[in-house]
């Protein structure tokens, strides 16, 4: 039996110095002349335009009736804690509420099948406002976020983590979601 050959544990690939005589002479000089940057110059920075309905955080399109667009989880969930959508809606925000719909949200309880018969039931609710959607495909997270971020007059209503995640990043949007038996806000 031979030598084991063990290879090296955060082995570094070796660089070439400056001085090297492999390095052309016109290759040395751009890698050292670095511009020095004037410290009167004005610096300019990108801002993201934020809409004109926010106050800071404050976001003034938001008022009774509150519309809601609703996610497939919230429906679900609202059916396994028995609660009735809209009511629970009016008794969080003391107001009335429009539950809006997606054709996504829509299409989406459709593929669960028979199992979630009565989420689709409540969704063709003539309470629920429905909303065409013009997109292609029918992913209802990139739907309902896209929605959210062009016009601010909604709440969400969601029980999933990763679109909660996504929309706390836009701000001026609430996040309604159950827990403890009722509809909460945030």
């Amino acid at each position: 039996m031979g030598k084991r050959k063990t290879k090296k544990f955060a082995s570094m690939k070796r660089m070439i110095s400056l001085k090297d005589q492999r390095i052309k002479e016109k290759d040395r000089t751009k890698v050292q002349a670095k511009k020095k940057k004037d410290p009167s110059e004005i610096k300019e920075k990108e801002v993201p335009k934020y809409p004109s309905c926010l106050f800071f955080q404050y976001n003034t399109q938001l008022g009774p009736p509150y519309h809601i667009l609703v996610d497939t989880n919230f429906i679900n969930f609202s059916i396994k804690a028995k609660l009735d959508i809209v009511q629970s809606m009016m008794d969080c925000l003391y107001a009335k509420c429009i539950p809006c719909i997606t054709d996504c949200v829509m299409a989406e309880i459709e593929k669960l099948g028979m199992k979630y018969r009565v989420a689709l039931r409540i969704a063709k609710d003539p309470r629920f406002e429905r909303l065409p959607c013009t997109h292609k495909g029918t992913y209802a997270d990139d739907c309902l976020v896209q929605r959210v971020t062009q016009h601010k007059c909604y709440i969400l209503a969601t029980v999933d983590r990763d679109l909660k995640r996504r929309i706390r990043k836009i701000p001026g949007v609430p996040i309604m979601y159950i827990s403890n038996h009722r509809s909460e806000l945030t």
